[in-house]
């Protein structure tokens, strides 16, 4: 069987068990049965990963996935997983220094199981596709037919359940029975949430890039649940064994944009039965009267958008935490508590954009300059607004990323609904800077660079002793993804397949481009009063290895390279 994988492996595929091999090699004997985990999920990726892509193409019956796209299911699968257990590496050592407690690794366990057990939910799911499509022709594990592949995927799961099980029973001691039902709970929703992405924004994404959303959508709703159900007293005492876990002091900020960020996502659903609610009521006539009912329409979004964001939203964040004033008097407050600086900053951040937005809005109406170099501009742009704020005001970068991440979803809704009058507009804006990774049904390029600088600021926003963790996003994207696709497209020649467009030379350009930004970027958070030890032989092989996952993917390079890197950084 491993001669028989070997011979499956392709550039992506290579790079990402490097990936996965070099967070194996640090992991613990605290942490065994988590990094088995992670290995046996990865084995079961890479075989559900090669089943997919044989030539019958069995996936393609039930989903459309985006054109050109390989599957990516094994880099879907384990980049999260993969994550999480460099977080934990992270806390213990933490937790050696006595900067967190005991349940800070106990809460990121939990996350970690509930992330594996989301992907290989949806694995198996993904291999009873295929089942049911009659592929029986090929087994990349030497089996006679496809029934006794998938009984050995069921005997993986059954080992992966073990496991867990074995974890909490090391760890923590408690009820096994009803963690179980919270981790499969986490499964069930992300088999369910997955059909519904890739039927809803048919063409849009890639099936691993499709794992990767419902993974982080999935644990990000579990957590506002439980987050929401340990508050209630009654609950917590008949689950006080799993609620503990939320009981984890969260700051304002974090509470503000988790609870802003999942009422824009869940509001789509409000806004469908509101207006079925209006329409049953409203006697407009089928003719003569569009433009009217597209007016009222409107205001009956506007009118359910102010009230899920001025009464539900602020609800539910008074009921979680603490605030002693409404949470919009809150973010007022924490901004002009220091009014020079945010203020400043807010400043100099309109000035960029706005020059940069007019600049390249012209550019790309007038010139006929390539829309994938067009775009690497943002990413000079991300960088040159990011890092100042990152290095001397991160908490207020934190909530305006979080700002930023609730406009961007505003606009998509207001764009994929037609609102009057801005739905128009907003298309026609955004559509200048596509390229053939969007569709007209889903703009996703703008969200991917957003989050991919976002989310390892907001992970690395209590301990962390990896000075440049937080710049992982920062760095990959808007320097060496920058810094590869300009130097390949205009002096690349040797090309790393003879399909794919990037190279060597590119690549060459984007991993030495971030080494040299580390080295200007040390001393200024040295200069900043930040004490750290740094291991160069494990940030050369974190930019190495996010670098030639830049090189190899054929999958939306936005939203992983920068959770690898981030990983890796964390080791």
């Amino acid at each position: 069987m491993a001669v028989s994988l070997l011979q499956q492996l392709n550039g992506e595929r290579a790079v990402v068990l490097l990936y996965i091999i070099r967070i194996l090699c640090s992991t613990p004997l605290s942490l065994l049965p988590e990094a088995c985990s992670l290995s046996l999920l990865s084995l079961f990726a890479l075989c559900v990963e090669i089943s997919a892509e044989d030539d019958s193409n069995p996936l393609a019956q039930y989903f459309r996935t985006r054109p050109g796209a390989s599957s990516g299911i094994l880099l879907g699968a384990v980049t999260l997983p993969g994550l999480m257990v460099s977080r934990l590496m992270q806390s213990l050592r933490a937790f050696s220094l006595q900067e967190v407690g005991i349940e800070e690794i106990e809460y990121l366990k939990l996350q970690f199981w509930a992330a594996s057990a989301i992907c290989f939910t949806v694995l198996v799911f993904l291999c009873i596709i295929c089942r049911r499509q009659g592929k029986s022709s090929y087994s990349i594990s030497s089996l006679s037919n496809l029934d006794a592949k998938f009984r050995w995927i069921c005997l993986t799961l059954l080992v992966e359940l073990g496991l867990v099980s074995l974890s909490w029973k090391l760890y923590a001691g408690w009820p096994v029975a009803l963690m179980s039902l919270w981790v499969l709970f986490h499964g069930f929703a992300a088999v369910k949430l997955i059909q519904r992405i890739m039927r809803t924004f048919p063409s849009c994404a890639s099936m691993g890039e499709s794992l990767l959303v419902t993974t982080g959508l999935v644990i990000y709703f579990g957590d506002m649940l439980a987050y929401t159900a340990a508050r209630i007293p009654s609950f917590v005492a008949s689950s006080m064994a799993l609620l503990m876990l939320y009981g984890i002091k969260r700051s304002e900020i974090d509470t503000i944009i988790q609870g802003v960020i999942i009422g824009l996502l869940i509001f789509p659903i409000f806004y469908k039965y509101v207006i079925q609610l209006w329409e049953s009521f409203a006697s407009l006539s089928s003719s003569g009267d569009l433009g009217n009912y597209e007016m009222r329409r409107s205001l009956v979004f506007y009118a359910s958008l102010m009230f899920m964001l001025a009464v539900v939203v602020p609800s539910w964040m008074q009921l979680v935490h603490s605030f002693h004033m409404h949470p919009l008097l809150w973010v007022f407050h924490f901004v002009f508590s220091e009014p020079f600086k945010s203020l400043t900053l807010c400043a100099y951040w309109l000035v960029v954009i706005y020059f940069s937005v007019r600049k390249f809005y012209s550019i790309s109406k007038n010139s006929k300059t390539e829309r994938i170099l067009l775009r690497k501009y943002y990413h000079l742009m991300a960088v040159s607004i990011f890092v100042p704020a990152l290095i001397f005001q991160p908490r207020f970068l934190d909530l305006a990323f979080g700002a930023a991440l609730a406009v961007f979803l505003l606009l998509e809704i207001i764009r994929i609904w037609k609102i009057w009058p801005l739905g128009h507009l907003v298309h026609q804006f955004m559509n200048a800077f596509t390229d053939h990774r969007d569709s007209d049904l889903l703009i996703v390029s703008h969200f991917s660079l957003l989050l991919g600088c976002a989310v390892p600021i907001w992970l690395s926003s209590g301990f962390t002793d990896r000075p440049l963790a937080p710049f992982a996003g920062i760095l990959s994207l808007g320097i060496g993804d920058t810094m590869a696709s300009m130097v390949g497209h205009k002096y690349g020649v040797l090309r790393w397949s003879k399909t794919g467009k990037k190279t060597v030379e590119g690549t060459a350009a984007g991993i030495t481009s971030v080494l040299a930004a580390c080295f200007i970027l040390l001393p200024l958070l040295a200069a900043t009063g930040y004490i750290f030890t740094l291991h160069w032989f494990s940030l050369i092989v974190a930019v190495t290895i996010s670098g030639l996952l830049e090189a190899y993917t054929a999958q939306l390079d936005n939203a992983f390279i920068p959770l690898v890197f981030y990983s890796l950084l964390c080791l």
